[in-house]
C-alpha cells in the first residue's frame, strides 16, 4: 500500500475538504506544488469544481477515489485541486483553455499543463470506463503520460499556441468608436428586439434548455418598459411583458422551491419544471433584486411573497452569525440528486390525509410522477418535483371551491410538508464566505428593503456590510481579500469583489441615506482604479502584477455573476454624479463605446452594459431630499419604481457633496429633481416628484 500524502485537509473550502480523503495526492494551488513539477519534470493535473457541483461528486466517486487510478496518478503527474469559487482567476483561464481545446467547457474541469503552468490538453468529465462517446480516464491519463513522454516538443509548441491565443483573445482594447453610433435610443430599441428573439413566448425566459435565469435581460426589459411608458404612440404596448411572463413562469416552477423558497441555478427543461437542485447565493441574490423592480413596476403581490419567502430561506438556511451568507448548498443529499426536495404521491397522502388530493392536484403530483428518475424500478412509485401548473384563481374555478380555501389549503399543506421534509437529511452547505456574492446578496437586502419597506432587509444589509468590511479587510489599506472562513480570510479579492462591493454601497447609501458609505465607495473605487486598470481602459480580473497567473484577464461578458467591468463601468458613472468626478463619466463612457457593437448585437451576454447604456440614452435622475424628519418621503421614494436615478438625504447643511451643497434644511422637508447638476424648483410630495419625472421623460 502506498504512502498517500494528499495535501488538502488543512484547505477550508468544502469542496477541497470532500476530496482530503482520496488516495489521491492532492495539492492546493501553491507554490509547493508547482516547484515540485518543476523539480520533478513531470505534468500538472489541475483538476476544478465546486462544492455544489453534480458531476464533480460523480468524477470523485468513479475515478479519484479508485486505488489504481490514484496510482497512476500520483506516480506520474502533480495532481492539484482547486475550488473555482476560491480561484475563480485560475477557473477562467483554464476554462478558456480547455474551450479552445474541445469546444465546450464546464465542471468538473481537468487541464493538464506544462511544469511551467501552460495548458496543452483538458476536457470536463471522463467516466471510469468508454462511455458517451468519451474515453475513460485512466486512457486519458495513458495518453497524455506517452504524449509528455514521447512528444514533448509537440506539446510544448501546443502550450505555447494555446497560451498565445489565451493571450490574443484577451487583448481587445478600446476601438475608434464614434459615441454618436453608440449612444442613441435607436440602440435601446435595438437590445430590445434581439433579447425578444430568443424569449421563449409558450414558457417565458430565453433560449432553449437548459434554461438559466437571464436576469439580466428581465431587468433591461423592466427599465426598457419604464422608459418607454410615456410616449404617446408605444404607451400601448407592454415592453415588460415577457419579463414578467418570465418570472411568473419561473414562480410556479420546480426551479423554485415552492415549500421553503428560494431558486435553483437553473432547469433542464424547457418549462422551468426539473431544476438543477443546487442553490447558489449568487443567483437569489439577482433573482430578488430583479423581482423588487418588479414589484415596484406593477404592484403584483405575488412578486412581494416570493421575495419575502426566498429572502426567508436565506435568513434561514445560509446566514453566518446574522450577518454573512454561505456561498451555496449542493444539489444531492445523500448521493442523490434531489432527494431532499421531491416527493411520492403516497409521502404526500400520509402527511395531507384529506387534504392530499387537491393539494397534490393543485402542485402537479401523480402516482406516475413528474420527473423520469433513472434511479425507478419498475413499479415503484413515480418521484414529483413540486410545480405549479395553473394560476390559483384559475385552478379554484375549475375545481369549483372558494380562492380563499383554495389558499388555506396550500399554506396548511405546505407546512406540514415541510416539517416532514425538515427531518430528512439535507444537502450539504458550502460554508465559505466570497465577499462578491456577499455583497451581491447585500445589494438584494437594500432593494428588498427599498420594495417592501421590511426594515429587518435594512439591519441586515447594514450587519453583513460591517461584517465584510471587517473580516475581508487587510490591515491599513483598501486592499480586501476574498473568501473568509474559520475566521481566516484568503486570497486578494478579485475585480468582481471590489465592483459588487462599491455597487453595494452605493444602494446601502440610499437606504439608510448614510453618507460613510458612499465615501468608502469612492474609496474602493480609487483603489479598482490604481490597481486593476490596463491600458485600453478596461479592468484586468487579477490585481495588476498577480504572479501566479500565466495571463491577466479582463471579463466584459455577463455569465452567472454579472461582469465586474460591466459593474465597475456602472459604479464610475454613479459616482461621477454622486462625487462630481467628470473624468469617472468619461471612462464609463468610454468603455461602453469601445464595446458597442457587441452590446447591442448579443445583449443576451452584455446585459449589464445594455442597462447602463439604456440610463446613460434616457438621462439620470438627480434626486435630493432635504429637511428635518425625512423618513416618511425616504420610504415612499424607495417605493417608487425609478430605476435611473440617484438618492441622497440630508438633514443638515453640508457643504461635503456637489448635490447636498447649497440646498437648504426645510420643514416640511424639500425633494429636489436635477439633471447635470441643474435643479428644478423644489418639491414637497413624492407624487409631484414622479408626475414632473414623468414629464421631464416626454421632453
Amino acid at each position: 500500500m502506498h504512502k498517500h500524502t494528499n495535501k488538502l485537509i488543512h484547505e477550508t473550502s468544502p469542496y477541497l475538504l470532500q476530496h482530503a480523503h482520496n488516495p489521491v495526492n492532492w495539492y492546493p494551488w501553491s507554490e509547493e506544488a508547482l516547484d515540485k513539477a518543476t523539480k520533478e519534470d513531470k505534468p500538472i493535473l489541475v483538476s476544478i469544481g465546486y462544492s455544489a457541483c453534480h458531476w464533480c461528486h460523480v468524477m470523485e466517486r468513479e475515478s479519484f477515489e479508485d486505488e489504481s487510478t490514484a496510482a497512476l496518478m500520483n506516480e506520474h503527474f502533480v495532481n492539484i485541486k482547486i475550488d473555482r469559487e476560491e480561484r475563480p482567476d485560475l477557473d477562467h483561464i483554464y476554462m478558456d483553455a480547455v474551450q479552445a481545446i474541445s469546444g465546450s467547457g464546464g465542471w468538473p474541469l481537468n487541464i493538464f499543463l506544462m511544469p511551467n503552468r501552460k495548458p496543452f490538453y483538458g476536457g470536463t468529465y471522463f467516466p471510469p470506463a468508454r462511455a458517451y462517446n468519451r474515453p475513460s480516464w485512466q486512457e486519458v491519463l495513458q495518453l497524455v503520460l506517452n504524449a509528455f513522454k514521447n512528444k514533448r516538443q509537440e506539446l510544448e509548441a501546443q502550450s505555447e499556441t494555446l497560451t498565445a491565443h489565451l493571450i490574443e483573445s484577451n487583448s481587445f482594447g478600446f476601438k475608434k468608436v464614434n459615441e454618436e453610433d453608440v449612444f442613441t435610443k435607436e440602440n435601446n430599441d435595438i437590445i430590445y428586439q434581439e433579447i425578444l428573439r430568443t424569449a421563449d413566448l409558450q414558457w417565458g425566459g430565453f433560449g432553449k434548455a437548459p434554461k438559466f435565469p437571464q436576469t439580466f435581460s428581465i431587468q433591461y426589459l423592466l427599465r426598457y418598459h419604464y422608459e418607454k411608458r410615456n410616449e404617446a404612440a408605444t404607451n400601448e404596448i407592454n415592453y415588460a411583458e415577457q419579463a414578467l411572463f418570465s418570472l411568473d413562469k419561473m414562480i410556479e416552477g420546480g426551479i423554485y422551491d415552492q415549500l421553503g423558497g428560494g431558486f435553483a441555478r437553473y432547469a433542464t427543461d424547457v418549462e422551468w419544471g426539473v431544476p438543477h437542485f443546487e442553490k447558489m447565493l449568487y443567483d437569489n441574490a439577482l433573482l430578488v433584486a430583479v423581482l423588487c423592480e418588479a414589484f415596484q413596476l406593477t404592484g403584483k403581490k405575488r412578486y412581494e411573497e416570493v421575495i419575502h419567502e426566498t429572502m426567508s430561506f436565506i435568513m434561514k438556511d445560509m446566514l453566518y452569525d446574522g450577518k454573512a451568507f454561505y456561498a451555496a448548498l449542493d444539489a444531492d443529499s445523500e448521493g442523490v440528486e434531489g432527494k431532499f426536495y421531491v416527493w411520492t404521491e403516497k409521502e404526500v397522502k400520509e402527511i395531507l390525509g384529506a387534504d392530499a388530493e387537491l393539494f397534490a392536484a393543485y402542485y402537479d403530483i401523480t402516482k406516475k410522477g413528474n420527473w423520469n428518475d433513472p434511479h425507478l424500478k419498475n413499479g415503484e412509485e413515480g418521484i414529483n418535483i413540486l410545480r405549479v401548473k395553473e394560476a390559483p384563481e384559475i385552478f379554484a374555478k375549475r375545481k369549483n371551491i372558494p380562492l380563499e380555501k383554495l389558499r388555506q389549503l396550500i399554506e396548511k399543506g405546505t407546512k406540514k410538508l415541510l416539517e416532514a421534509r425538515n427531518k430528512r437529511i439535507p444537502p450539504q452547505l458550502d460554508d465559505k464566505i466570497i465577499l462578491g456574492w456577499n455583497a451581491l446578496m447585500n445589494t438584494a437586502c437594500s432593494k428588498a428593503f427599498a420594495a417592501t419597506g421590511k426594515t429587518r432587509y435594512r439591519e441586515l444589509a447594514i450587519a453583513n456590510m460591517n461584517f465584510l468590511l471587517e473580516k475581508f479587510s487587510q490591515p491599513a489599506s483598501q486592499q480586501l481579500y476574498h473568501t473568509w472562513k474559520n475566521e481566516e480570510a484568503k486570497y486578494p479579492a478579485f475585480l468582481d469583489d471590489y465592483a459588487f462591493l462599491i455597487q453595494a454601497l452605493l444602494h446601502l447609501q440610499e437606504i439608510t441615506g448614510d453618507t460613510s458609505w458612499l465615501q468608502k465607495a469612492g474609496e474602493f473605487t480609487q483603489f479598482v482604479i490604481e490597481n486593476f486598470s490596463e491600458e485600453s481602459g478596461f479592468f484586468y480580473y487579477t490585481k495588476a502584477g498577480q504572479a501566479d497567473v500565466i495571463v491577466q484577464k479582463k471579463e466584459v461578458y455577463d455569465g452567472a455573476v454579472p461582469s465586474g467591468n460591466a459593474v465597475m463601468a456602472s459604479n464610475l458613472y454613479k459616482l461621477s454624479i454622486l462625487l462630481d468626478k467628470k473624468e469617472w463619466k468619461e471612462r464609463s463612457m468610454a468603455m461602453i463605446t469601445s464595446l458597442g457593437k457587441a452590446i447591442t448585437s448579443y445583449p443576451g451576454s452584455f446585459g449589464n452594459w445594455a442597462a447602463l447604456l439604456l440610463e446613460i440614452n434616457a438621462g439620470t435622475n438627480e434626486i435630493v431630499v432635504t429637511g428635518n424628519d425625512l423618513s416618511v418621503i425616504h420610504t415612499e421614494i424607495l417605493q417608487a419604481y425609478i430605476p435611473h436615478r440617484v438618492l441622497m438625504l440630508s438633514s443638515t447643511v453640508n457643504k461635503s457633496f456637489v448635490l447636498l451643497a447649497d440646498k437648504p434644511v426645510t420643514s416640511p422637508p424639500s425633494i429636489w429633481l436635477c439633471r447635470n447638476f441643474s435643479c428644478l424648483p423644489p418639491l414637497t410630495s413624492v407624487r409631484e416628484l414622479i408626475t414632473l419625472i414623468n414629464r421631464r421623460e416626454t421632453q
